[in-house]
């Protein structure tokens, strides 16, 4: 359908700036700044999905006049953007950060060595910013005046994405605060089981689910109007579902575990720690 087509450029966006990272940094085999590159990614593509059809009047068709301020656009649309903005900005500062001071990222010791396998890794994250971010470029690619008034259900999927923001940057602030307190031999203890760390083994990766929720709970309303054909909510829930499906089976708490089994699998207290604390929802399972 042509409303569609519209999310086009966002989508072409994401693949070909991470395709420029991947030229400069995989002949240097440099992986410190992969983090950096997809929070500009996702920056960059939100950007391109709001002002895609003011650019291409502007340059395109010749429209005459300046892009259109951000008071134009529907109150849904600077929602949505501004959370991929923050979203981005923290997490990326926070990975880019811990990645420069260990001077590198282990996940890609081996990796970065094979050109073509580190480029699928570019590759890879452009596809994850185009399936992640498709709630936002869906809600972006519509005119402001489609967009239904902010309801009670807005209201909601913003405190979902805040208080999951919080539940994220807080776990990270505190496993953060526990390896410094190591470093200054303030404690002996191998792995952290406190705070947020008691209640789940992987309380980062809870929050990093809850924000797609609340992201895509938030585009609901605009994806229900009569622009888009039935099932586009449904397609926009990839979002929160591949986001979970990578943490939890592939590249998040797998190899998280299979880590902490190697180094930590005869400690009684990991074995304890396995037993007693849930492997991801706080009310779940331990396995």
């Amino acid at each position: 359908m042509p409303i569609f087509s519209r999310i086009v450029p966002a989508v072409a966006s994401a693949y070909a700036l991470q395709l420029v990272f991947a030229a400069t940094f995989v002949p240097q085999q440099n992986e410190k700044y992969y983090d950096l590159a997809g929070a500009t990614g996702w920056m960059c593509t939100t950007l391109v999905s709001l002002y895609s059809s003011s650019l291409k009047a502007k340059f395109w068709d010749g429209a005459p006049g300046r892009l259109p301020a951000l008071t134009t656009f529907a109150p849904r649309q600077l929602l949505l953007s501004a959370a991929i903005g923050i979203w981005s900005v923290r997490l990326g500062s926070y990975l880019v950060m811990r990645a420069i001071k260990a001077g590198g990222d282990s996940r890609f010791d081996e990796i970065k060595k094979q050109p073509k396998a580190f480029t699928y890794f570019w590759i890879a994250q452009a596809t994850w910013i185009t399936v992640v971010g498709l709630p936002v470029y869906l809600v972006n690619a519509l005119p402001s005046h489609v967009h239904p008034a902010l309801g009670a259900r807005d209201y909601l999927s913003l405190g979902i994405f805040a208080g999951s923001l919080l539940i994220e940057a807080l776990a990270d602030r505190q496993k953060s605060a526990w390896k410094k307190a190591k470093e200054n031999k303030e404690h002996d203890e191998e792995f952290i089981s406190s705070g947020l760390w008691s209640i789940s083994r992987h309380p980062n990766y809870v929050g990093e689910v809850g924000i797609w929720t609340g992201i895509w709970a938030l585009s609901t309303s605009s994806l229900q109007t009569s622009a888009y054909p039935r099932g586009t909510v449904a397609l926009a829930a990839l979002s929160p579902l591949f986001t979970w499906f990578l943490i939890r089976k592939v590249s998040g708490v797998p190899p998280l575990e299979r880590a902490g089994d190697k180094k930590w699998g005869t400690n009684p207290k990991w074995q304890a720690y396995k037993k007693t604390v849930p492997i991801f929802w706080p009310w779940g399972s331990t396995r």
